[in-house]
């Protein structure tokens, strides 16, 4: 049995993953209610192996601190980045990595999660990872994509186009949630256009 493999992605309406200095949004660009919490904490909660590429996992750890006991963060959806197991697939970082949970795996990314998949007995889920994701939706290994739309335009201060110079893929509608009545979360399956 093949694991599925999630790309869970935040963006702007605009379609921008994050933004640069001069934005003052804050985290989740200053929009998470109540609803986007409680989901977001069901969704990291729930058995699985995240994914991520060197790039974001160290965003995460200058974000989240290189562990539980020295992180600032007061967010318990953050906080339970810290408990579940991580692949970091990456070329640039040596090991070991300051994450407990985490695990360093060198080599081509489509091999290593085509292996992942494989092996895994919990579904596999990559929050960001914008570069690796790219290649692994081109490469079919993507099953889902779950795009969390916040109720923001960040024309001027947008980074990060999640799905700039991407392959052409058709998307499947599976789910569709509103949340705190103006964040919108979608999934869809993934197909490689002809």
């Amino acid at each position: 049995m093949t694991a599925t493999y999630t790309f869970d992605i935040f963006c702007t309406l605009d379609g921008f993953g994050s933004y640069d200095e001069n934005g003052d949004w804050g985290g989740y660009w200053g929009k998470q209610g109540p609803e986007f919490l409680e989901r977001r904490l069901a969704q990291v909660s729930a058995a699985q192996r995240v994914v991520l590429g060197a790039n974001t996992y160290r965003q995460f750890v200058e974000i989240l601190g290189p562990n539980a006991d020295e992180s600032t963060v007061d967010d318990p959806v953050n906080r339970r980045m810290f408990t579940v197991p991580t692949t970091v697939v990456s070329n640039t970082l040596e090991g070991p990595l300051q994450w407990k949970n985490a695990t360093l795996v060198p080599g081509d990314a489509v091999e290593v999660v085509a292996r992942l998949k494989e092996e895994s007995d919990v579904p596999l889920r990559s929050h960001g990872s914008v570069a690796l994701n790219r290649s692994l939706m081109a490469a079919g290994l993507v099953d889902l994509v779950q795009v969390t739309v916040f109720p923001v335009i960040s024309g001027k201060t947008g980074a990060d186009p999640i799905f700039h110079n991407a392959a052409d893929f058709d998307l499947e509608l599976l789910e569709s949630h509103i949340l705190d009545g103006n964040t919108v979360e979608l999934t869809y399956r993934p197909t490689l256009h002809p």
